[in-house]
């Protein structure tokens, strides 16, 4: 796979100092985009945090899991934190190497010292003296935080100072894009106080202790507090590697709740977000259903993909988007004139372009802005573009609630049941619709959406080439292409995000 590299460049190191009696936390920024377009070093921020070690101990958790390789861990090369200035309030963001964790702290304006911030997203530098500064904070003594070049700085900077240069991360755009898709389907599970919640995480495996779990394991309510379980239940929240938690530890000092989310359980693994509440801001970590799956393969995104109109939603809407630290489905589809069902199916698109963003604590979506374009959303996606080709390809026949699918010389059935799309394919078989649709569900998909039946006779009809040429076509002799339908593993590729 190609390793593409992004180079961050930096006017200085970030670095925590002091001026006068007051310590100075000073966040050097890289490229970003803005509401009066791309910066060198945009600023967003300048004032003082409420709570300084709760704020220091948060943003030590976000690059702990930027440095961190839950699955097979061994050493990854570590981002810097993705930053968004949305107003009122500051969101710092990372995925983990393998892409299975995603963590966010946000800083709401009672945690910056009622300061306003302004708008935009870029990386900062979280560096090693750095990372050892911030963890030698313990206590609460007055911290002025700086999010972007001084003044001065601004206006004398003549290039880079520091440069990191890192593989492209984006996996991290694929994750953006599936973490939000699936935690719009969340619901608060369970809340507990700070004494519980200390006394739960402490009592999770760790990795390499021996006590690493093997599989997704489940978290019931209990009173005020939290039980481990191995089997679902009513209420029950999947805890999918406990110890992917880890980076909560960080925080627990100043925690004054833990707040669970998740899906309604049908026994099945399912991804989960777990929010620690702090002085002013919230720190959430949001798992895969799996140690060894990334979110960048969930394929959560392909049914808002293959509509007709996504493309063409996404742009109107884009332009509607203003930095809102909370985007109203309904408020866009009224000033839009689109349903509210295409407008999400557009927020879904820019999702994949890193530009939306899901925040449980306010049951909204939230806008950000990376150096990407919503056209990815197709190579990034291959059950995509082969489904697309399956279409074109005149590989879908449909007969009512039931549609044949030619994959090389082989056919797939396709049936409906209540809405829900299933397949005779080895895909199917494995996961269950878990990952996400295959390709064959998707191609009816799109052909009803359509209208686009095929003709009568060979389904292979307007193809030419021997039996066989449209799998051939797509990849292989069942129509599968050489890469993967989801990713399977957690590994990083080393290509984009």
């Amino acid at each position: 796979m190609s390793r593409s590299v992004q180079t961050l460049a930096y006017a200085r190191p970030s670095a925590l100092g002091r001026t006068g009696t007051d310590a100075l936390l000073g966040l050097e920024t890289s490229g970003g985009g803005t509401p009066s377009g791309a910066e060198k070093h945009p600023r967003f921020f300048s004032g003082f945090l409420t709570s300084p070690r709760a704020a220091a101990r948060g943003l030590l958790a976000v690059a702990d899991v930027a440095g961190a390789r839950y699955h097979q861990p061994r050493p990854a090369p570590s981002r810097d934190p993705v930053v968004t200035g949305n107003g009122d309030r500051l969101r710092f963001e990372s995925f983990s190497a393998c892409c299975g964790v995603y963590a966010r702290l946000d800083i709401g304006r009672a945690g910056l010292d009622g300061a306003r911030t302004g708008h935009g997203t870029t990386n900062v530098d979280v560096n090693n003296p750095l990372r050892t500064a911030l963890s030698r904070m313990t206590g609460d003594d007055p911290l002025h935080l700086r999010v972007g070049p001084e003044e001065l700085a601004v206006t004398t900077t003549g290039g880079a100072v520091v440069e990191k240069k890192v593989p492209l991360p984006e996996r991290w755009l694929r994750g953006f894009a599936e973490a939000q898709v699936a935690s719009a389907g969340f619901d608060l599970r369970a809340e507990i106080g700070a004494a519980e919640a200390v006394r739960f995480l402490r009592s999770l495996p760790r990795a390499g202790s021996g006590g690493a779990s093997r599989g997704a394991t489940w978290v019931v309510p209990a009173g005020g507090s939290l039980r481990r379980t191995s089997r679902p239940g009513p209420g029950a929240v999947c805890l999918p590697g406990p110890e992917r938690l880890a980076a909560l530890q960080r925080v627990l000092r100043d925690a004054t709740a833990l707040r669970v989310y998740g899906p309604a359980s049908d026994g099945a693994a399912t991804a989960s977000a777990w929010e620690a509440v702090l002085p002013g801001m919230r720190l959430t970590l949001t798992l895969s259903p799996d140690a060894a799956r990334g979110f960048s393969g969930e394929g959560g995104v392909l049914e808002a993909l293959a509509t007709t109109d996504a493309a063409a939603d996404a742009e109107l809407v884009s332009v509607l988007l203003a930095w809102e630290p909370r985007v109203d489905p309904v408020e866009l589809a009224e000033r839009s004139g689109l349903t509210v069902t295409r407008v999400r199916a557009a927020l879904v698109r820019l999702g994949t372009a890193g530009r939306i963003g899901y925040d449980l604590a306010d049951a909204a979506y939230f806008h950000r802005e990376l150096p990407y374009g919503t056209d990815r959303a197709e190579r990034h996606n291959p059950r995509l573009v082969a489904a697309r080709e399956l279409v074109s390809a005149g590989a879908v026949t449909l007969d009512g609630t039931t549609a044949r699918v030619a994959s090389g010389e082989r056919y797939h059935q396709v049936r409906e049941r209540a809405g829900v799309l299933s397949c005779t394919c080895r895909w199917w078989a494995d996961h269950r619709g878990g990952r996400g649709p295959c390709k064959h569900a998707l191609a009816v998909r799109m052909a009803r959406r359509e209208g686009a039946a095929a003709r009568p006779g060979p389904v292979r009809a307007g193809v030419a080439g021997p039996p066989g040429a449209v799998g051939q076509a797509l990849g292989g002799p069942d129509g599968h292409r050489t890469a993967p339908e989801g990713e399977t593993s957690a590994v990083a590729t080393g290509g984009r995000r």
